[in-house]
């Protein structure tokens, strides 16, 4: 199977093309770029390089979020009309998890991919390696960074950190993992669209048309509706107008 994997959640942008789990091409850079100009010309050098067509894709494979409101979008845009175009199957993997396929696979150790959210908040989740297979131990989340190096440092075990927002954060987390804290090296910070393909390479297809990105907290202007309106029970606010 060859896939082709996208990733825009954050300042670096990688796009990958992967067959039968082996590397094929791969482009990571991470610099502040417009990435709704960068990525169709990166898809194109990428597949290019990798000796293939847009048709001799199998699958694409797309970071859904959390992560930036408008890098998630541009990936999920692009990974959407592709796949509908063209007739590819899709499939959408968590921007975290992406970053966590990072890690080392060190026994009973917990992977802490961090992103930052501003206002002393970081999006995180909370991942582990059994059998070589990366699991998901608690579901992505928007927190603050204090509640969440607090709740770290009950576990009692060791935590992999992993984000280019790490540092960010850095103090607080040494303050309270103390030995427990393992940092990665920075040339696994980054994440990488070769993991995001071998983690779509297993996950279960979705529907292009219903597929949505997942940001983990609304947007500051769903937020303002929200304390304006506290009595809102949501719904389609198309419906109501």
């Amino acid at each position: 199977m060859r896939i082709l994997a996208m990733d825009t959640s954050n300042q670096s942008m990688s796009v990958a093309v992967i067959e039968n789990k082996q590397i094929l091409a791969e482009k990571t850079t991470n610099v502040k770029r417009n990435h709704s100009i960068q990525l169709m010309p990166t898809i194109e050098y990428v597949i290019k390089d990798a000796n293939l067509t847009i048709d001799d894709i199998d699958r694409i494979a797309v970071a859904k979020g959390p992560g930036s409101y408008t890098g998630v979008r541009i990936a999920v845009t692009v990974a959407k009309t592709l796949a509908w175009t063209k007739g590819i199957e899709l499939v959408g993997i968590s921007s975290l998890k992406v970053m966590a396929g990072n890690a080392q696979q060190l026994k009973g150790s917990l992977i802490v991919p961090i992103m930052d959210a501003r206002r002393g908040n970081v999006y995180t989740g909370l991942y582990t390696y059994q059998n070589e297979e990366l699991i998901e131990l608690e579901r992505d989340k928007h927190i603050s960074a204090e509640e969440w190096a607090k709740e770290l440092a009950s576990k009692h075990k060791t935590v992999q950190m992993i984000g280019t927002d790490l540092e960010k954060h850095l103090p607080l987390f040494k303050h309270c993992l103390k030995e427990n804290l393992i940092l990665l090296p920075s040339y696994q910070q980054l994440p990488r669209a070769s993991v995001l393909a071998m983690l779509g390479a297993q996950a279960e297809t979705i529907d292009i048309h219903t597929f949505v990105p997942e940001y983990a907290k609304l947007t500051e202007a769903e937020e303002n509706w929200k304390e304006a309106n506290p009595d809102d029970l949501g719904g389609s606010l198309v419906e109501k107008y």
